[in-house]
């Protein structure tokens, strides 16, 4: 049974190694500083980047996480301290239907919402359907990282006269810090990547924007844009933004794991 289950181990991180080693073969030729540094260029006009892909997705992103984090984390308390309530058990369900809705379907929903009442394109509404994405994420990490904390931690802390917001805030939120950042940092990584949102919302831009009320550039659009054309140009340039996205993604896990890791071992060493 040990060998069968390594076996499908392997089996599992075997398509995960072949895409990370194909595109890493195929980008690592496109990457350099001025790629990293410098704006678009039109077809047939040698070099250019994607400097505005990147502050376009670090907006889009930061904007979802602004949204997210504080709505979700004050949604996974109540769910965590009232499990049986009707609402805590509405909420729930609806999280995991929310975690499965199609990104598509976030797509339209926040092009219907924000983008035909303004009647542009913009940053804004792409911040809006990412947290539309982070939230489910956020919101059953947090829940579950508040259930392994001690019960008696929660009792304590009432026994002692603080009010249930002061425990929440003081006992309950540091104890399980580490898990909710985890689970924020998992909630970014898994929205960065999302490029059928931002069709129906930041739209795209060849230009360098900071605007929240005007149509932005982020990596995934730009893949999409580059991936589709005929030029063999943009088509290495796709392969090489696709290696930037994924090696953001993989330091926003290993951040997260390394988190983690130094607060159970800082518990560890203040407990000892």
């Amino acid at each position: 049974m040990l060998a069968l289950t390594g076996v499908a181990t392997a089996l599992a991180i075997l398509p995960l190694l072949w895409i990370l080693s194909y595109v890493l073969r195929q980008g690592a030729p496109a990457i350099s500083i001025g790629f990293l540094t410098h704006l678009p260029t039109p077809v047939g006009v040698p070099g250019g980047g994607i400097a505005n892909a990147l502050v376009g997705s670090a907006i889009t992103v930061g904007l979802g996480v602004l949204i997210a984090v504080p709505v979700g984390v004050l949604v996974a308390f109540y769910v965590a301290t009232h499990p049986q309530a009707p609402l805590g058990l509405a909420v729930r369900f609806g999280t995991d239907v929310i975690a499965g809705v199609p990104s598509i379907v976030m797509g339209i929903f926040a092009y219907t919402l924000i983008v035909v009442p303004q009647r542009h394109f913009s940053a804004l509404a792409g911040g809006a359907v990412l947290a539309f994405i982070m939230l489910p994420i956020i919101i059953r990490t947090t829940e579950e990282m508040l259930r392994l904390v001690p019960a008696s931690l929660r009792e304590a802390s009432l026994a002692l006269g603080a009010s249930e917001w002061r425990t929440a805030l003081s006992v309950l939120l540091p104890a399980a810090a580490s898990g909710v950042i985890t689970g924020v940092m998992l909630a970014v990584a898994r929205a960065a990547g999302e490029a059928a949102p931002m069709l129906f919302t930041a739209f795209g831009n060849p230009f360098m924007n900071v605007a929240l009320d005007q149509p932005i550039a982020t990596l995934p659009h730009t893949i999409f844009v580059y991936a589709i054309s005929p030029y063999e140009d943009w088509r290495a340039k796709a392969w090489a933004t696709a290696l930037v996205l994924i090696a953001l993604v993989l330091v926003f896990n290993v951040a997260a794991r390394l988190f983690s890791w130094w607060r159970v071992r800082k518990l560890g060493s203040v407990t000892r």
